[in-house]
């Protein structure tokens, strides 16, 4: 795999690479994984089934680019580096992967070419490139140029927070003072907020965090989530794709009919923000009828247990009779959810739990989309009917100017041609009507 952004610096390659659970521990920030162990894993996967070690070229300038041949010391949870060398970047600048690996890709090649073809749709601004084991190209091409800014880091959230990590973080805290540990640690906590917290749980303000028992800080961790009067967590530190983009991804991959796209306010659950984007499509080749939906986390596709998602559920208590949708009318639903901690169900991370903001964000993100569907075919079916009535006209219109000449005992046919928005015919033409009599004219 390899990519053209801006590189790893090489001396966080071996414990990126080479160790599970390494990442940091403090600060929340929206990313396509949680844990920090997939790449980790497939390393890990490739050195079981095969024993080759992974081979890493990074370049952060274009100019030098370091190479790594590395395994995993499993026993002890670090980076087995076998060599590394500098060489001459040529210009590249990215971040090249090898990892050699056992897989069955004959049952595996529908998912893999639907999770490709999906993460082109969630991020139309990139080149995506796939060889498959046997020598086929897939190649999906950009679709417009701008990109989502990139998320920030931020502090967690005092509502979002376990006794296990305020456990470490007062451990690990570098203030001599609480209130200096709350305004420092923790996402929205001012100084005034923080002492009228402390004094809410009878705590100093004055106290060291170091020097909290086992039992304070379970209290402590309880009060946190009570406590009403913290400020719930902003949105600056997600990165949504925004309707622009969404549509534009939407639009290259499925060419619908019809497009419209919704992003949600930002809101939260938990003491985590998260803003929910929907796309409906209607009228697209690759959808022949129904409801296909694809959902996507932070812009990862989510292939697998689509049943059990929150979506499905919203979709199911939808009313589309009252949206006037035709029955089997082929419609593509995307969601799409950015979260600092994106609530999925189980660890295999395929599908969301029902959490009620979430739902009630998605239900209305979808019931507005749906309203926009439920024009555009009032629209179309106002459209429709002045067309069958224009066939009509077309049909009828003819006849009964030339029945009407001939009554009148005229050499011309009126200028009925102006009523349907044609042209009048030329002089040649017109002595080829004046020729045909009205008896003809019906019988043909």
């Amino acid at each position: 795999m390899q990519d053209n952004g801006n590189g790893i610096d090489p001396k966080y390659v071996p414990s990126a690479f080479g160790r599970i659970f390494y990442g940091s521990k403090f600060k929340l920030r929206q990313s396509r994984g949680m844990f920090g162990m997939g790449g980790t894993m497939a390393v890990l996967y490739g050195q079981i089934t095969t024993g080759t070690p992974l081979k890493l070229i990074t370049s952060t300038d274009g100019i030098k680019s370091h190479v790594f041949s590395m395994l995993i010391d499993i026993q002890s949870n670090q980076p087995q580096i076998l060599d590394k060398q500098i060489q001459n970047a040529n210009g590249f600048k990215g971040t090249s992967v090898e990892i050699t690996l056992e897989g069955d890709y004959t049952r595996s090649a529908q998912k893999i070419q639907d999770y490709f073809k999906q993460a082109a749709m969630v991020t139309p601004y990139a080149n995506i490139m796939f060889v498959n084991p046997y020598g086929t190209l897939f190649y999906y091409n950009s679709g417009i140029d701008s990109m989502p800014s990139p998320p920030a880091e931020t502090l967690p959230h005092p509502y979002g927070i376990d006794s296990e990590a305020l456990r470490r973080m007062l451990r690990n805290s570098k203030e001599d003072r609480m209130v200096k540990f709350m305004c420092k640690r923790f996402h929205r906590v001012g100084d005034r907020t923080a002492r009228k917290f402390l004094e809410y749980v009878n705590l100093d303000v004055n106290r060291s965090p170091d020097s909290l028992s086992n039992d304070e800080i379970v209290t402590l961790s309880e009060s946190l989530h009570q406590y009403q009067e913290f400020l719930q967590p902003d949105s600056d530190c997600l990165s949504p794709l925004g309707p622009e983009i969404m549509a534009a991804g939407i639009k290259k991959e499925l060419s619908p009919e019809f497009l419209t796209t919704t992003m949600r306010p930002s809101s939260a659950y938990s003491g985590y923000p998260f803003i929910v984007e929907v796309g409906i499509a209607y009228g697209s080749k690759v959808i022949p009828s129904g409801i296909k939906l694809f959902r996507f986390a932070n812009r990862i596709p989510l292939l697998y247990d689509e049943g059990s998602d929150v979506s499905w559920k919203v979709i199911d208590e939808v009313d589309w009779k009252r949206y006037k949708i035709p029955q089997d009318a082929p419609i593509a639903i995307v969601t799409h959810v950015c979260s600092t901690r994106v609530p999925y169900k189980t660890v295999g991370k395929e599908y969301l739990a029902d959490r009620p903001e979430i739902e009630r964000e998605l239900k209305n993100g979808i019931r507005e989309s749906l309203r926009k569907l439920s024009i555009y075919f009032s629209k179309k079916g106002s459209m429709d009917m002045i067309k069958r009535k224009m066939n009509v006209y077309n049909k009828y219109l003819p006849m009964i100017a030339r029945f009407s000449s001939d009554l009148a005992e005229l050499n011309n046919l009126p200028k009925y041609r102006v009523l349907l928005g044609e042209k009048e015919p030329k002089i040649e033409e017109k002595e080829k009507i004046k020729g045909q009599s009205t008896l003809e004219t019906f019988q043909s």
